[in-house]
């Protein structure tokens, strides 16, 4: 399953009433990290396949949900299940680093 793009009015229906876990990505075009785990979530959402959800909200395109979700500094992560976020992680890390967080979240 690839990524999916999020927005302000898709983000309930995508994250919050998603059957299966969701990691919510908060990125933006100018951000370097951002583009550096871009390919490793990619990766990770292929590997998953249905058993997670990765979805990539564009902060500059959807400042509401970025604002409601307290996002200070980008890339920021989420873990969400049952609708609700259990688990976060700010900056740029290596696949097995966000994979590794990604398991013990779940």
């Amino acid at each position: 399953m690839p990524t999916v793009a999020v927005t302000d009015a898709t983000f309930d229906a995508e994250v919050r009433e998603s059957d299966i876990p969701v990691v919510v990505d908060f990125w933006a075009e100018w951000c370097g990290p951002c583009k550096q785990i871009g390919p490793a979530l990619e990766e990770l959402a292929s590997e998953y396949g249905d058993k997670i959800k990765i979805a990539k909200v564009n902060v500059d395109e959807n400042p509401n949900t970025a604002a409601a979700m307290g996002i200070r500094g980008i890339p920021a992560l989420f873990l969400f299940k049952d609708g609700k976020p259990v688990s976060n992680k700010v900056g740029a890390a290596p696949k097995s680093a966000l994979q590794s967080w990604i398991n013990e979240a779940m």
